[in-house]
């Protein structure tokens, strides 16, 4: 027995209880920085998520993570699933442990923006929806409220704090999120990075979210 032979046996361990509590799911891998759930899935297995092994707690507000439960033999961090509880990627699988992954609710695009010259004396620029170059189009991420609002220059008394928001995505090889990047959902929300740490489970990101 040897450390690889062992994940495996652990591996199909998970299979076979999955098989017995879990649902169908397909198994979804990015092709490309854009839409990777377009592509054809690689297959559909059983798998199961808790929060723990012993199946006691359910899961509770602002924790977008869970341990699966499925035969992970042909799988890698980034791949998605995708069926009765929703969209999950894949966070990490580390030797020997539980498998990590993230449930999404939302569908975002990252932006990059190039700021537009200004017309005429004044030496400004800004930020259009026609100078944002997309790096990531319709990827699965946890959008989750932070801890936190920013209060507005402004300071009328009517208005209320700007929501900062958690983010948790994959990465996609070559591309590094910045300060200043936007984030687009499908609901129509605008986010701007405020941090963005690159982690061995992928992209933990704090945003702000932007009037628009």
């Amino acid at each position: 027995m040897n450390g690889t032979k062992l994940q495996s046996k652990i591996y199909i361990g998970y299979g076979k209880a999955a098989k017995r509590i879990g649902f169908d799911y397909q198994q979804f891998r990015a092709a490309s920085a854009s839409n990777p759930l377009s592509s054809t899935a690689l297959q559909t297995l059983p798998a199961s998520f808790t929060t723990n092994f012993s199946y006691s707690a359910p899961n509770k507000y602002g924790q977008a993570t869970w341990l699966g439960l499925f035969d992970a033999r042909t799988f890698e961090p980034g791949d998605f699933l995708v069926g009765r509880q929703g969209t999950f990627f894949i966070a990490a699988m580390q030797d020997t442990l539980p498998i990590y992954c993230v449930q999404t609710n939302r569908v975002v695009s990252v932006l990059r923006v190039g700021m537009d010259a200004g017309v005429g004396l004044g030496g400004w620029a800004g930020d259009t929806p026609a100078s944002e170059a997309v790096l990531m189009q319709g990827w699965p991420a946890s959008v989750l409220q932070g801890t936190k609002g920013e209060t507005n220059d402004a300071k009328l008394p009517g208005d209320v704090k700007t929501p900062w928001w958690a983010i948790l995505m994959p990465v996609w090889p070559g591309i590094v999120l910045r300060t200043s990047d936007i984030i687009r959902d499908e609901l129509g929300r605008k986010y701007v990075i405020s941090s963005a740490e690159l982690t061995d489970m992928g992209w933990r990101i704090t945003a702000m979210q932007a009037q628009v």
